[in-house]
């Protein structure tokens, strides 16, 4: 037995409830597309075009923002991969009966929820620089986020301590770049 057992079965009853919601196929594909785009497209996108959404004006800033964001991404992604290999927590649809899997997961366990690390992460460090662009950043983080465990992927506390990792190593690179 693991260290996460009884907090698995504590949050049986969220997954429960919040992979019911899947079985409506508008909100499982909603669900579906977020978390693909979760997955690093709109992340990679956004660092990409982050020195025009500045302006050339601050495009040398721009550039340090994407430099940013890939280094601190790449440290979420090592990270998270390293926690998730030493503390092996099954997914919910592994350990809890009755919890279905709506989409294929990336990798075996689910602690901490990647997906969520980086979309807080990506996003903390966007609005920091860009404000106007909480508009759309925050909403579709919180969606990725939410993604993670109507999809059955992930416990919710998996994904508060993706959000968590993502806004410590989003603030820590903050200090690192600027």
């Amino acid at each position: 037995m693991t260290m996460f057992v009884r907090v698995d079965h504590a949050e049986r009853r969220i997954c429960e409830i919040a992979t019911s919601a899947c079985r409506r196929r508008a909100v499982r594909a909603l669900f579906r597309t977020v978390s693909r785009l979760g997955d690093g497209v709109v992340w990679y996108v956004l660092m990409a075009v982050m020195p025009l959404i500045m302006g050339f004006d601050r495009l040398g800033e721009g550039l340090r923002v994407s430099a940013q964001m890939l280094a601190a991404g790449a440290f979420g992604l090592l990270l998270y991969k390293l926690l998730k290999k030493k503390l092996v927590r099954e997914r919910p649809y592994i350990g809890l009966i009755g919890i279905e899997c709506a989409l294929p997961p990336l990798d075996r366990y689910s602690f901490p929820s990647g997906h969520t690390l980086h979309a807080v992460l990506f996003t903390a460090i966007a609005i920091h620089h860009v404000p106007v662009l909480a508009a759309v950043l925050v909403p579709f983080a919180l969606l990725v986020a939410a993604s993670r465990v109507v999809l059955g992927l992930h416990y919710p506390t998996d994904v508060l301590a993706g959000a968590v990792l993502g806004a410590l190593i989003a603030a820590a690179s903050q200090a690192v770049f600027f």
